[in-house]
């Protein structure tokens, strides 16, 4: 039994206007995909699978109900439902759908204007930390009007935090690297957080020599992170172990960048830093 989409014959006198004598204006019809159309001079009747540009012309490709295809030029010379049209290329909507989810995982607010930054803050260690934060969560930041500022490493944290004065209302919710018991940063942070209200500061760590680690190794092409030798510079260790340039600053700035760009989103960071920065931005946006 063959697929009834293609109808009758279409040269039949029940269709209108099929009769040779007569000889009615074509109209435009854009050749949309499974559009059923009969080619006037072979009497070939197919549904349009695609329009292509072909030998500096754009053709159309019509399948027949036996899955047979042929190639005809766009333009006049068709029949759609018993009258004449002149073939047009479909209308493409070009402009890309908007996501419904940001690179954090949370559903997409489109149109909303950032929101006034509020009095809290979020601390990280360095530019590095700075910028995988915004790359993965800087459309929720803006939405919740939470600024991420740069710490320059731990060691400064009890001063920044008596400039800052923290209170119930200006929060303020630090990210560290290397945080694990009995580390110099859990030293630092517990005589930090002595100097100020309970409840108003909350520093979270992850396990990693550094943020690089957080992105996943597959994202590289490879199964783990290198084990980079005790006294060896670590990102210049890393950069060696990649076969990538490692002898100056900017080969270390150019390195994290290239890693930077594998980051898609969410999925291709460790879960164990997801968890701690999704929880500072809770902190911070306790009303």
């Amino acid at each position: 039994m063959f697929d009834e989409r293609y109808g009758s014959d279409v040269l039949s006198p029940q269709f209108p206007g099929a009769q040779r004598g007569r000889r009615p204006t074509s109209q435009p019809a854009p050749a949309e995909q499974g559009l059923v159309v009969e080619e006037v001079e072979t009497g070939w009747v197919g549904a349009v699978v695609r329009v292509e540009k072909s030998g500096g012309m754009h053709v159309v490709v019509l399948e027949d109900r036996r899955g047979r295809t042929r190639t005809f030029p766009l333009g006049p010379g068709f029949w759609v439902e018993g009258k004449p049209v002149e073939l047009t290329a479909p209308v493409v909507n070009r402009a890309p759908a908007q996501p419904t989810r940001t690179a954090s995982g949370s559903v997409a607010v489109h149109g909303a204007r950032a929101r006034v930054a509020r009095g809290s803050r979020i601390w990280v260690e360095g530019k590095h930390d700075a910028e995988l934060v915004e790359k993965v969560w800087g459309d929720d930041l803006r939405v919740e009007g939470v600024v991420v500022e740069m710490l320059d490493g731990v060691d400064h944290l009890a001063e920044r935090l008596a400039e800052f004065g923290p209170d119930a209302g200006r929060r303020v919710g630090v990210l560290v690297d290397h945080l694990v018991p009995g580390s110099k940063e859990q030293r630092l942070t517990d005589e930090a957080l002595r100097t100020v209200p309970p409840g108003t500061v909350l520093v979270l760590g992850h396990p990693y020599v550094d943020v690089w680690q957080a992105v996943r190794a597959e994202r590289l092409g490879l199964e783990r992170w290198p084990v980079i030798d005790r006294g060896t510079e670590w990102k210049l260790g890393i950069l060696r172990s990649l076969g990538w340039p490692a002898q100056t600053q900017a080969d270390v700035a150019r390195g994290w960048q290239r890693i930077l760009g594998t980051v898609r989103d969410f999925r291709d960071l460790d879960p164990a830093l997801l968890g701690r920065v999704e929880e500072l931005i809770d902190f911070v946006t306790i009303s």
